[in-house]
């Protein structure tokens, strides 16, 4: 076995268990998002579960499964608020695959580090939705919703980043993953 496909081995690959237990983790935290949430709106931001999932396996697992992650979620986050389909799932499938390259070079143990890592990571996310978004309607004013929603709920998503971490350790059973691994 090659010193690649041992790390991976290392790292955990997604068998179909844990697939199936992936995308029931995904399907509730859309609903949960989409539903629930709104009762744990803080000036009306809201933290985001599916960026949270993806970073969470780009930092436990692989930038792919992060990415299939982020694809699932996101098509539900798309469909749950009615929005063009695509937008979410391409934020969230660029920033998990970049959010596992990185996490692949930092010592993730710490919840410190998670949190911020979730913070840029959710920075990156609203950033690219807003130039999308910019893109297709350029009569909108996308600072001024970056100042007021993005950055709070970048803010909002790191500060529950330990919490939701290690529930979803504890749900998966997984740890960080050894640091130095090659990728």
């Amino acid at each position: 076995m090659s010193a690649v496909s041992d790390s991976r081995a290392r790292r955990g690959g997604l068998h179909l268990p844990s697939a199936v237990i992936w995308i029931a983790v995904v399907v509730l935290s859309a609903l949960l998002q989409a539903t629930w949430l709104e009762a744990i709106t803080v000036r009306g931001v809201l933290p985001d579960l599916i960026l949270l999932l993806t970073i969470f396996a780009a930092i436990y697992y692989t930038e792919t499964q992060a990415m299939l992650v982020g694809a699932l979620g996101g098509m539900l986050h798309d469909v749950a608020r009615n929005t063009t389909l695509g937008h979410h799932v391409l934020c969230l499938v660029l920033v998990g695959y970049a959010t596992g390259r990185i996490a692949t070079r930092l010592v993730t143990h710490h919840p410190a580090v998670q949190a911020g890592l979730v913070f840029l990571a959710s920075l990156a996310y609203g950033l690219l939705y807003q130039i999308i978004g910019y893109m297709q309607d350029p009569h909108g004013g996308v600072m001024q919703h970056v100042v007021t929603n993005v950055v709070p709920a970048a803010f909002y998503t790191a500060v529950i980043t330990p919490i939701a971490f290690f529930l979803l350790t504890r749900v998966f059973r997984r740890y960080p993953a050894a640091q130095g691994d090659l990728p």
